[in-house]
């Protein structure tokens, strides 16, 4: 009979680190087995049928090397479950640091208007929404995306709350509109890294990954060149920073009139989040 061991050597003999392969066949049985910590905690027994459906999926897993997130169709993000395909990225921990950092500065301003541009899956607008008094549009030019980011914002009853916007950057922002916070995760990864990167990120859209210049800075230069029109005076610009970025992107927000710039580190140290006033 399968044991749980032996799931986890299907992904560990793949090539995935075995701390990972750990992780992932938890997510793998909680979803497919509807098994967690509390059954084993009650000492209950997996179901062996189950178990072979897990073992399917973890199989599936290591051929195609894609993301367990896609197998099950739900990445965490911030304590809450989103909603994830191809046509957005994957949540991921760096982009929790940029969320809450806009959290705190939205309640410390008790700011009322926000905007997340490049929304994907609508994780920042939608956990901006649940954990503060903003109405946040969310915009994006993917017309996939923006139906994933719509499906995430109504599991968590955000109507109204979190919207969302098919736009190319600012196109769509209606002229009348001004808002107190801008927060984006733009596309910053350059072209000639393409090769380098996991198998895995291979899966999210090439548009949410990759910029056209060799800097991976195209975005941070169109979003802050653009962001004073629409932000409201002593309102603030965040960026998620690529590695390696925070000088460049830092010396983009001061040439187009941004002060009191602000750069955080995620757990590895690495400048992670830049944000800054007008």
């Amino acid at each position: 009979m399968t044991t749980i061991q032996d799931i986890i050597k299907i992904l560990t003999d793949a090539g995935i680190e075995p701390e990972e392969a750990n992780v992932e066949v938890k997510m793998l049985i909680e979803h497919f087995a509807g098994f967690g910590v509390k059954d084993i905690i009650l000492g209950k027994k997996l179901d062996g049928e189950k178990l072979e459906l897990v073992k399917e999926k973890a199989e599936i897993r290591a051929k195609t090397r894609r993301p367990v997130q896609h197998i099950i169709g739900f990445a965490d993000f911030m304590g809450e479950k989103f909603i994830v395909n191809e046509n957005v990225l994957i949540p991921r921990d760096e982009t929790e640091i940029l969320t809450r950092h806009a959290i705190d500065i939205i309640k410390k301003n008790n700011f009322k208007t926000a905007l997340d541009v490049g929304t994907g899956s609508g994780c920042i607008a939608c956990m901006t929404a649940k954990y503060t008094d903003c109405r946040i549009i969310g915009l994006d030019i993917s017309t996939e995306a923006l139906n994933t980011a719509l499906d995430n914002a109504s599991r968590l009853n955000l109507y109204n709350k979190a919207i969302f916007r098919k736009s190319d950057i600012f196109s769509n922002v209606k002229p009348d509109e001004t808002f107190d916070i801008i927060i984006s995760n733009p596309p910053y990864i350059p072209p000639f890294e393409k090769d380098k990167i996991q198998i895995e990120v291979k899966f999210d859209p090439e548009e949410a990954l990759f910029t056209k210049d060799e800097k991976g800075l195209e975005f941070y230069e169109k979003i802050t060149k653009d962001a004073p029109k629409i932000l409201n005076k002593g309102g603030y610009l965040l960026f998620e920073l690529g590695m390696g970025q925070s000088n460049e992107v830092k010396k983009i927000m001061e040439t187009y009139g941004f002060s009191d710039i602000e750069i955080i580190k995620d757990l590895a140290g690495i400048d992670r989040v830049i944000s800054a006033r007008i």
